[in-house]
């Protein structure tokens, strides 16, 4: 059996790497912050602690049964799943919270491995971690990345109003993957629902004014 001096030491260890990983989520306004992912990685802790103590129980009570100890933080893992699936949103082309998602995840990994006694590689994976969401953070801000946006324009019944907007884009570097057209006869208007692409994270704002200017446009939305 684990002595509860241990118990204490894997818990509190627990506490301690899962809050400063929560630590870096929150500062980022992160829906899972300080609080969730300490609470993740102690609970992870408890259960590792739980499954040795149980099967250490079990062996002594008889040395004939065979248990896996494994299956208990198997099922754990496969619930912080759940968990870290909450946290995600997909906003049109924008999906949030993948990050924080793979660290409860990895936070949990975390406290199973401190649960189990394995101090080195459970800090050795921490510091992977918070380097990881601290360090290569500064990497991917310079990283040029593709940028997906939808953009909806309502025109007067002009014959060259979508060559006109085209323009704009080829001017722009903006490609355009699909384009939608809808035709408005009550208010006697087209409307065209682009789905563009960009690495350039100034070009949609100054796409945005000079489509502004643009006399044959009614409406003029941007989103993703």
């Amino acid at each position: 059996m684990i002595s509860p001096p241990e118990i204490l030491i894997r818990l509190l260890l627990g506490a301690i790497i899962g809050g400063i990983i929560g630590f870096e989520r929150e500062v980022h306004g992160r829906a899972a912050g300080f609080r969730t992912q300490l609470i993740v990685c102690v609970a992870a802790v408890l259960i590792m602690i739980v499954s040795q103590n149980y099967y250490f129980y079990i062996h002594n009570l008889d040395d004939s049964l065979r248990i896996d100890p494994a299956r208990i933080s198997a099922g754990a893992l496969i619930g912080i799943g759940f968990l870290g699936s909450g946290v995600i949103i997909k906003s049109g082309f924008a999906v949030r919270g993948l990050t924080t998602a793979a660290s409860i995840w990895i936070v949990s990994a975390i406290g199973l491995a401190i649960g189990g006694g394995l101090y080195f590689e459970g800090a050795a994976t921490a510091a992977i971690t918070i380097i990881a969401l601290i360090i290569l953070r500064i990497v991917e801000r310079r990283i040029r990345t593709m940028r997906f946006k939808n953009i909806t324009i309502s025109t007067s019944p002009f014959d060259n109003s979508e060559e006109t907007i085209q323009s704009l884009f080829t001017k722009h570097k903006v490609h355009v993957h699909s384009t939608n057209y809808e035709k408005n006869a009550e208010r006697n208007e087209t409307v065209y629902s682009f789905a563009v692409s960009t690495r350039s994270k100034d070009t949609i704002g100054k796409l945005f004014q000079e489509l502004n200017k643009l006399d044959i446009i009614r409406t003029l939305k941007i989103t993703g």
